[in-house]
């Protein structure tokens, strides 16, 4: 394991917007290497502006991103970061396995390296149909999939288990721990609580700020709360912007 190693992601000071509406407002944070990180927060928190500013594909008004030790859009980074968006980045009218062997040419990848992600997203059955006929789950798998080419050193993951069966997605988590205790880096988003448990550190984030950035379980040890929903619902409730009461009362 790597955890003592510069982390993987470093985000100061970030400020950007969607459209002219504020999303970011100065968020700081850092993603350990070898870790499983969940940014977990509810839909429209600003997860996703988050990690397009980490892959390097949101403009930004102001602040610092650096991926494993550049500055995020590097082009260098291209073949290190794995990113899964949250709609399936797939070609319909090619099958599965034409659709991996297409970004695996991109990314210099081997026909070894294709079959490994198929198996390990358990599309072995899927390989030879047409993405286009595929479920949104399966389509997910594909993205994944593509996303696992070539071994990146860091995989920037947006809500990969929604659509999921139980059993695909208690099969997906395991992988990701695989991956990360051979030094892969994985930022798993998700607005499902009860998936907070299954990550090694928690980002927890509500309208465009980190609220909380702790181990699950030194997170409800802060809290004094028994699981994840709780603990979130009582840093809202302790943060000072649910409270202007006490700050008018403090300031006079």
């Amino acid at each position: 394991m790597v955890h003592r190693a510069a982390p993987a992601v470093v985000v100061r000071d970030l400020h950007a917007r969607r459209g002219t509406h504020p999303v970011l407002h100065g968020l700081s944070l850092s993603v350990p290497r070898g870790l499983v990180v969940g940014l977990i927060g509810p839909s429209g928190c600003g997860k996703t502006t988050l990690m397009r500013s980490i892959v390097g594909v949101q403009i930004v008004q102001s602040g610092e991103v650096t991926v494993l030790g550049r500055a995020a859009g590097t082009a260098s980074l291209r073949g290190r970061v794995g990113y899964v968006t949250q709609d399936a980045s797939v070609y319909d009218d090619l099958t599965v396995r034409q659709n991996l062997a297409y970004f695996a040419a991109v990314l210099g990848a081997t026909r070894d390296d294709i079959d490994r992600v198929i198996d390990a997203t358990d599309l072995a059955a899927n390989a030879a149909q047409l993405a286009g006929s595929l479920s949104g789950g399966q389509r997910s798998r594909v993205s994944l999939a593509g996303a696992l080419l070539g071994s990146p050193e860091l995989l920037v993951l947006d809500e990969p288990t929604v659509g999921l069966d139980p059993v695909l997605r208690v099969e997906l988590w395991a992988l990701f721990h695989r991956l990360a205790a051979t030094g892969t880096s994985l930022l798993v988003s998700s607005h499902v609580m009860d998936e907070a448990s299954r990550c090694d550190r928690l980002l927890l984030m509500r309208d465009g700020e980190i609220l909380a950035d702790d181990t699950p379980a030194g997170l409800l040890a802060a809290t004094g709360t028994d699981d994840v929903e709780a603990a979130f619902l009582a840093l809202i409730a302790a943060h000072p912007s649910n409270a202007p009461a006490a700050r008018e009362a403090g300031d006079s």
